[in-house]
Parts: structure tokens; C-alpha cells; sequence
């Protein structure tokens, strides 16, 4: 079961753990909310799982250009 996280903007890879076993509360997955697991928790048919977070250059371009939080996405 390789854990995946994308970059929720640019789809970029920032970097995989690949472990058979995992404890998700040693990942943080039990202090999120039921709609922040929906929105950044995706398990695909083969076993993966990809978790969107944020890479380097898309946090440092909002906060250049604060008002791209307004946006669902801001790299075309």
C-alpha cells in the first residue's frame, strides 16, 4: 500500500512512503476532519493511496499572491 502525496495545485510528486503496514495516526490521518480526509484522501483499485498536500513553489506562490487561496486552482 504505497502512500503517495501529489501537490493539490500543480499534481507534482513531493514523495512516497512505501511500507505494507502503516499507522495512520503516526501520519497525522486522525487529527483531520471527515471532509479534510474526503478532500485530500484518495485510495485508487490497485492499493495505492494519494494524499494532496502543498509542494515548496506552490506555497511560496500564494503567499506572493494571497488572493490565490480564492481559487480551486491557480496553475492552469
Amino acid at each position: 500500500m504505497p502512500i503517495i502525496y501529489l501537490c493539490r495545485h500543480c499534481g507534482q510528486k513531493i514523495g512516497s512512503i512505501q511500507q505494507k503496514v502503516l499507522d495512520t495516526t503516526m501520519l497525522g490521518f486522525d487529527q483531520l476532519t471527515m471532509k479534510e480526509k474526503e478532500e485530500m484522501i484518495t485510495y485508487k483499485p490497485n492499493g495505492d493511496v494519494h494524499i494532496k498536500v502543498i509542494c515548496e513553489n506552490c506555497e511560496e506562490a500564494l503567499g506572493h499572491h494571497p488572493h490565490y487561496h480564492e481559487l480551486d486552482f491557480f496553475i492552469q
